[in-house]
């Protein structure tokens, strides 16, 4: 995650502004993230369930076939 952010932070900054680039590359973070935390199933399905829109993640992930 760490080295994707900075690898996206490195790209852009030669491109546009800092703080976007900035920006930029903590949203690449954070979808690196969740998709680590999907992947590697570390949630339950009750602990899915019990998110705000739990159903609806729960559901999501049902028909993506990844729980």
């Amino acid at each position: 995650m760490g080295i994707c952010s900075y690898f996206t932070y490195s790209v852009l900054i030669g491109i546009i502004a800092k703080k976007l680039a900035t920006l930029i590359a903590i949203i690449v973070a954070v979808i690196i993230y969740v998709l680590a935390i999907v992947a590697l199933r570390v949630f339950s399905k009750e602990e899915i369930l019990q998110l705000p829109s739990g159903n609806k993640i729960y559901g999501i992930l049902e028909k993506m076939k990844i729980y």
